[in-house]
């Protein structure tokens, strides 16, 4: 019984790719949109995939036309073929402006440029495209059932940018220990989380990183620099405490502290005296 099953399942799968590629080869348009309709609806994306690409030409301006269209997209979106279903969903919202389906299509294609977000480590022109994108979905469609997928999505690239930009702040301050030049570029990386991103969850860390940097920074100057520098580390210990008076930084930001502290005593007892 189970050799005569799988011989019935051979036939079948062998007829079904003979009748595929019997249709594939042919111009019967019809043929060859009720039969990617059909895969469509078997969830075999790609052979309706490439039957829709063949006759999505042929039904510009016709009824089926807005059906075809937004099925080529979807079945590049489920091959995830991102780049492709982005573009196709781009098309079919500009071609469709009052189609029934343009909320989906609107969401799938934001979504499309979301799946090619890359790792927070690279090149992030792909996130800031698929935030635009979202942002743009979120705003047009408040309402809409993909509201909260969307906004969630949005958050998660938001995070991601965060973490690049913080990375990149503590890279600075890493470098610094060899360029003191670099420093500077860590406090401004610094300053410019704290202000960009005021809500992240990274922005303790950025005052952290601050705080380190400056002092550095000022420890490492020459003499007729280092008390005003050290103030500004100092300033800048006061600022991480007030915005995280139990910041989890307690412990290495009381240690830059008492560093400050003991440089500036060299600078007030020469004043005394």
């Amino acid at each position: 019984m189970r050799r005569i099953f799988v011989l019935g399942l051979f036939v079948v799968t062998f007829q079904s790719c003979s009748e595929y590629q019997q249709v594939l080869k042919k111009d019967d348009i019809k043929a060859k949109y009720e039969m990617a309709q059909k895969f469509y609806e078997e969830e075999d994306y790609k052979r309706a995939n490439r039957l829709f690409e063949q006759i999505a030409p042929k039904y510009v301006g016709k009824p089926q036309g807005e059906r075809v269209m937004f099925f080529l997209a979807d079945t590049y979106f489920q091959r995830e073929d991102y780049n492709m279903a982005g573009y196709q969903f781009e098309r079919f919202i500009k071609s469709y402006p009052k189609s029934d389906k343009l909320i989906q299509a609107s969401f799938l294609g934001a979504k499309s440029y979301y799946m090619l977000s890359p790792n927070y480590s690279l090149d992030q022109t792909d996130t800031d495209k698929a935030l635009l994108k979202l942002q743009n979905f979120i705003n047009a469609y408040p309402d809409s059932e993909y509201f909260d997928d969307a906004n969630a999505m949005a958050q998660e690239l938001t995070t991601k940018k965060e973490r690049k930009a913080i990375e990149i702040a503590k890279q600075f301050n890493k470098l610094g220990e060899f360029n003191y030049e670099v420093l500077k570029s860590a406090v401004e990386a610094s300053d410019n989380f704290i202000s960009d991103y005021p809500g992240s969850i990274y922005r303790e860390e950025a005052y952290f990183v601050k705080l380190d940097a400056l002092t550095h920074l000022a420890l490492n100057s020459y003499e007729q620099l280092q008390e005003e520098r050290l103030n500004k580390a100092k300033d800048a210990y006061f600022t991480l405490k007030k915005n995280y008076p139990e910041t989890k930084f307690e412990k290495e930001s009381d240690n830059l502290l008492g560093r400050i502290e003991k440089e500036l005593q060299k600078f007030n007892n020469r004043e005394s005296k």
